[in-house]
């Protein structure tokens, strides 16, 4: 795929923690998770900025699973809150380190942390709340630096990374999602994962070779 100049470019490495790999068994293990880093690093050579994002979540989260409402369950009367989950992504554990191989937070362009509030469990790495009112500055970012296509990978296809394409798409901008830089929770909502982007205009490409840049 051809892409526009390197400086209209931005790469964007969604949630690439180890919460959502099998190294964490008990939180929100992805197959496959934690083999994603090495992709995300060669698509970022195609853009001029790199982002990044993390969930970071409070280990009281007023929306964690339990025995009596488990993981999927809904939660009702709640704005920024929809379906229950385990605990994750809890900073200062293991979780919730970025995989091996891929740049310090310090170290991106522009970097979001979402869901450090414990009654919102967004989803997109663009805004903080549900109804998409609160922005993380990620949109902006992109503007200010003329930015117009953005290269997506990362964790998980049929969650965050869905989320996260949906809301650049409405903000106007090209997005090309890498298919070997991403895994689902489940085949089968990752495939209607896949369909969507696609269908509200998504690129997908297999891997970064299929990448092209175009001349300055």
């Amino acid at each position: 795929m051809k892409l526009p100049a390197k400086h209209r470019v931005a790469s964007l490495d969604v949630d690439a923690q180890y919460t959502f790999t099998p190294v964490c068994p008990d939180e929100l293990p992805v197959p496959e998770g934690d083999r994603i880093a090495d992709e995300l690093n060669r698509q970022a050579a195609f853009a001029g900025y790199r982002l990044g994002s993390k969930d970071a979540h409070s280990p009281r989260a007023l929306w964690l699973s339990s025995d009596t409402e488990p993981p999927f369950s809904p939660i009702t009367g709640a704005d920024n809150m929809d379906i229950r989950w385990p605990r994750h992504a809890v900073p200062g554990t293991r979780g919730f380190e970025l995989l091996a191989g891929l740049p310090h937070p310090a170290d991106y362009d522009f970097f979001v942390w979402k869901g450090v509030e414990p009654d919102m469990h967004p989803y997109g790495a663009c805004y903080h709340d549900l109804a998409e009112r609160q922005s993380t500055g990620l949109v902006e970012f992109l503007r200010c630096n003329q930015v117009n296509t953005v290269l997506v990978g990362g964790l998980a296809t049929d969650y965050c990374v869905r989320k996260t394409v949906l809301q650049l798409l409405a903000a106007g901008f090209e997005v090309v999602v890498n298919r070997s830089a991403i895994r689902g929770v489940a085949d089968d909502s990752s495939r209607h994962a896949i369909a969507e982007m696609i269908q509200l205009g998504a690129h997908f490409v297999h891997d970064s070779d299929q990448l092209e840049q175009a001349d300055d």
